[in-house]
């Protein structure tokens, strides 16, 4: 007996456990194939310079050095995220490069400067989170493998090392279903459209822009796997989803007895129906979820969950609370004994008046305090933290969210991202912060805030604002600016001030036509005067007259000659608005004619770049369709995200609006058209416009164009400089005017 024992344990028993300390060190180690393969991904012509070593971890930080040796510069580090932040630090500090979403700078010299000194850095975060729910749609509902493969390699070479990971999820659930018995007629109601994702995920909606074909999972299923797949081998632990009890409408009939919760996000969308935690139901279909997303999947053991957001628990009891929170909790535990839940603090800032300090206290201890972590969702508007007691002990994330909807425009807290992490790092009272994040809904836009909180990563005093402000320029435009610098130093005083309003303001062209200065979710208030922000565009304007034209610098160059204009909307609104109330036909006509052919040269402006155009959003969402149906499908949501968001009665109309080249001259001017005619129909009449009608009308227009299927220009018209330099030219007279 004991020699077949014996023969097991060397035959099977220890195999298992050399299989399991293969992972564990495999995944503890530095993967130095991985690592040069993006250094050769983001240096093609130089990655023969860099060299690649390993460094052991330093506890549960990781770490990085860089020195030169025999004529190569050597990056080391205890995995791909500190190797690849190695090389980031080296790009921006010796070769004054950069590498954001909206322009990089990859100009080295021709002879690599070699460090004097080894430089060595070690992060005081354990963690550096990336990615909120709504990201997933706002911006990525139609990547690719490409272009994920690009957003991986800014997350490491930004220090990230912690992503959220929900690309697929979809596919799970249809397993997990389909082996429960569910039959595709009982799913087809339940799972969305690609665009709306981020909502279905988090309970809020079912069904709506499906049906969702069965090749977008199968697709979306390969397409998670590689995602995590490069995550792991750069040495990041992805954050996979969990059940939080959200199940599909035919629940009802094939498990009566269930006990379910009707809930609505009220939104204008359906009853969704939520599991009750208590329910045995609960936990097994929780355990059921994550073995086969295991499966499917693999597993860093963090899971994100999310059972209330923006909805309202049926009780406020604390004691239901910390029942509720242990169920859940344990769900994740059946399935996988070291599970740690990642949760995010947003519904504590959003739904005040229900969340209380014995309600949050207990949600939150009724889970071991090593098997939770709290994202400080928007910690950069208001820290939660600082009225929570740092969560009532448990490891906590500091992020900034920044943008909501992902509209386009200039705005950001600069001051505030500049001090915030270090001051929460040093103050006594933030327990036990253990990371630092990035959480906007949307990204590719305004990649000054990232960058400078991301320079958080390696360091633990707050940044000083004027010398990196100073290095940005420098490495973005690619030569020392006193003009470039100074015009950096406007725009932290007006549009990245952070005072006065949560998030950046849009412009009236965005709006449902109105003769308001503001709509629900079209806010033209902004944090400084408008003319404060002109001097920057002087500025801007004068250095392009001296020929500076890196990818960076025409980005911003466009883009503050975008915000000008948007800003200039209101004003001449202003005056048309007075001219029609006034009965002056004539005045009417050249306010309103000018409002129009505002938009159309901020469509032509924006026509230079692509980060600006309609097109490759359009473009990428039908490129998933296997069939007619399902690219008009696809289209179809991709127009309906950024413009009613729902159906034609949606409330959220506008909440995504954007100010892109395409949707501009096609669905914001010709809307204002059907206004301006409705207005000069009633000066001719002297009857008031019926405006009661005329919303109902619009709306249905909106839904047609939502429905329409239209191609529009994928590639760019114009050169950046001249077409900003003709704006400058015809409008800066006239909009300096308008604000004295």
């Amino acid at each position: 007996m004991m020699n077949i024992l014996t023969g097991w344990l060397r035959t099977g028993c220890v195999a298992v456990i050399l299989f399991a300390f293969t992972i564990t060190q495999a995944r503890a180690q530095l993967d130095k194939a991985a690592a040069l393969a993006l250094i050769k991904r983001v240096v093609p012509q130089r990655a023969v310079s860099f060299t690649v070593e390993a460094l052991p971890q330093e506890e549960a930080k990781d770490v990085f050095e860089i020195t030169a040796n025999n004529g190569k510069i050597v990056l080391k580090g205890n995995n791909g995220v500190a190797v690849a932040s190695a090389l980031y630090y080296y790009l921006t500090e010796y070769g004054h490069c950069q590498i954001t979403w909206n322009g990089s700078n990859l100009q080295l010299p021709a002879e690599l400067p070699m460090p004097e000194k080894p430089v060595r850095k070690t992060t005081p975060y354990q963690y550096r989170y990336y990615l909120n729910y709504c990201t997933f749609n706002y911006s990525m509902s139609w990547w690719d493998w490409e272009r994920w493969q690009k957003e991986i390699d800014w997350m490491a070479l930004h220090g990230i090392n912690m992503p959220l990971a929900v690309t697929g999820e979809e596919y799970t659930w249809y397993e997990v279903y389909k082996e429960m018995g569910f039959s595709d007629k009982d799913l087809a109601d339940f799972f969305c459209g690609p665009a709306y994702f981020s909502w279905f995920w988090m309970g809020n909606l079912d069904g709506w822009g499906g049906p969702l074909p069965l090749s977008w999972m199968k697709s979306h299923k390969e397409l998670q796997q590689k995602i995590v797949r490069q995550e792991r081998a750069l040495g990041m632990k992805p954050v996979l989803p969990a059940f939080t009890g959200h199940v599909p409408a035919a629940f009802r009939k094939k498990y009566p007895n269930a006990k379910l919760k009707t809930t609505n996000w009220t939104n204008g969308f359906a009853d969704t129906y939520i599991l009750d935690a208590e329910d045995p139901l609960f936990a097994e279909i929780g355990k059921r979820f994550l073995e086969k997303q295991t499966k499917l999947y693999g597993t860093d053991h963090l899971y994100s969950a999310d059972t209330f957001n923006e909805n309202e628990p049926p009780s406020d009891a604390p004691e239901y609370l910390s029942e509720l929170s242990a169920k859940i909790y344990e769900g994740m535990r059946q399935a996988d004994t070291a599970a740690v839940w990642v949760m995010q603090g947003w519904l504590f800032y959003s739904d005040r008046k229900f969340w209380h300090d014995p309600q949050i206290e207990a949600l939150l201890k009724a889970v071991p305090d090593n098997k939770m972590i709290l994202l400080d969702l928007a910690a950069e508007i208001e820290p939660v933290w600082k009225r929570t007691a740092a969560f009532y002990g448990k490891p906590w994330i500091w992020n900034m969210l920044n943008n909501f909807g992902g509209n386009v425009n200039l705005f950001g807290r600069l001051d505030g991202v500049a001090s915030g992490p270090a001051a929460a790092l040093h103050d006594t009272a933030s327990g036990k912060l253990s990371g630092i994040g990035l959480t906007m809904e949307a990204i590719e836009q305004n990649p000054v805030i990232y960058e400078l909180t991301m320079q958080h990563t390696w360091q633990t005093e707050p940044v000083e604002l004027n010398a990196w402000l100073r290095k940005y320029a420098r490495n973005r435009y690619g030569k020392d600016n006193d003009s470039l610098v100074k015009a950096w130093q406007i725009l932290r005083k007006t549009a990245y001030n952070g005072k006065l309003i949560r998030d950046g303001a849009e412009s009236i062209i965005t709006g449902r036509p109105t003769f308001d200065s503001t709509t629900k979710w079209t806010r033209t208030l902004l944090n400084y005067p408008p003319q404060d922000l002109i001097p920057a565009w002087d500025l801007f304007i004068q250095a392009a007259g001296t020929g500076v034209k890196t990818d960076g610098f025409t980005y911003d160059l466009v883009d503050i000659s975008r915000q000008v204009m948007a800003n200039y909307a209101l004003p001449l609104q202003a005056k048309w608005v007075k001219a029609f109330r006034t009965g002056d036909k004539q005045a009417f006509t050249r306010y309103s004619t000018e409002f129009l052919q505002l938009i159309s040269d901020m469509d032509k402006l924006l026509a230079t770049r692509k980060d600006f155009l309609l097109a490759p959003w359009l473009a990428s969402a039908r490129k998933w369709g296997t069939t007619p149906a399902e690219k008009a499908l696809y289209e179809m949501n991709a127009r309906d995200l950024i413009t009613l968001w729902g159906d034609a009665e949606s409330p959220l109309h506008e909440y995504a609006n954007r100010q892109w080249s395409g949707l501009l001259n096609d669905f914001y001017k010709k809307r204002w058209q059907q206004f301006f005619t409705l207005l000069e129909e009633s000066l001719k009449t002297g009857v008031a416009p019926d405006l009661k009608t005329f919303e109902y009308t619009i709306s249905g227009w909106e839904w047609k164009w939502v429905n329409e299927q239209k191609a529009f220009p994928v590639v760019t018209t114009g050169d950046p400089v001249k077409v900003s330099q003709e704006m400058y030219r015809k409008y800066h007279h006239t909009i300096v005017a308008a604000y004295e």
